[in-house]
């Protein structure tokens, strides 16, 4: 924490912190403050438990299941670029205020992002246990490649079926970003992304917050997209990796 931080701010970030932890039934158990020259830096460990027959791993995906992901993909990308744009615009004249009018949703999918703990209480009231599972904090092709490879099969999905926000598909249009892009690769999202029997799916099939977006395949397929043009592309990860070198 630097020194150039007052006071309250500090305190509103404990407020935050102390707001999460209510929300999610969190016990905060302990803390320390370190100084640091410039900037903020904020390192979080959770622990937990779960009955191990509720628990969902990475590997499980099997041939033929279905691919779902809650919510929509992509805003949080797309908010990140209207904040550094309004950023640039503020630098250069600090006489102009931002203008953020008309995206409060995607302003918030980047600065208040929400664990969906409602889509795994939803599933388990329909009774539906996924084979894998995964948060979208990457990028969905990043995602999408790390259930293939640990689940040992191939995964296809279809362009027209990704969930994305009226709002996040204008904006980006506006900003000259592919839509389809933001939610590929953009990340941050924390949606959930799972596979499920093709049996389970008529539990699901009327949830509007779960979208089915492809299929498991066998490993040799691949994962690849299938574009709204009929085209198939492979799919690339180009989301946020911690052990790549700068």
């Amino acid at each position: 924490l630097s020194s150039k931080f007052p006071l309250e701010a500090v305190e509103e970030i404990y407020k935050g912190i102390e707001l999460a932890c209510n929300k999610f039934n969190i016990d905060l158990i302990g803390g320390d403050t370190s100084s640091s020259k410039q900037g903020l830096v904020i390192s979080i460990t959770s622990i937990g438990y779960a009955d191990a027959d509720k628990v969902t791993y990475r590997n499980g995906a099997q041939e033929n299941d279905l691919l779902c992901v809650s919510g929509d993909l992509g805003g949080a990308y797309v908010g990140l670029q209207i904040l550094e744009r309004e950023k640039l615009i503020y630098l250069e004249n600090p006489q102009i205020q931002p203008d953020l009018e008309g995206k409060d949703y995607i302003i918030e999918r980047q600065l208040k992002p929400e664990a969906r703990m409602d889509i795994v209480a939803l599933l388990e009231d329909m009774d539906i246990k996924p084979t894998s599972m995964i948060d979208v904090s990457d990028g969905l092709a990043s995602e999408i490649l790390h259930l293939a490879e640990q689940s040992d099969k191939g995964i296809t999905i279809y362009e027209d079926k990704i969930p994305l926000d009226p709002m996040t598909y204008e904006t980006a249009r506006e900003l000259g970003i592919d839509p389809t892009v933001c939610a590929l690769s953009g990340g941050e999202d924390y949606e959930l992304l799972f596979t499920i029997s093709q049996e389970d799916y008529k539990k699901l099939k009327h949830d509007v917050d779960i979208t089915v977006i492809g299929h498991v395949t066998d490993k040799n397929s691949g994962c690849k997209m299938v574009s709204k043009s009929n085209n198939v592309h492979e799919l690339k990860a180009q989301g946020w990796n911690a052990f790549n070198k700068l």
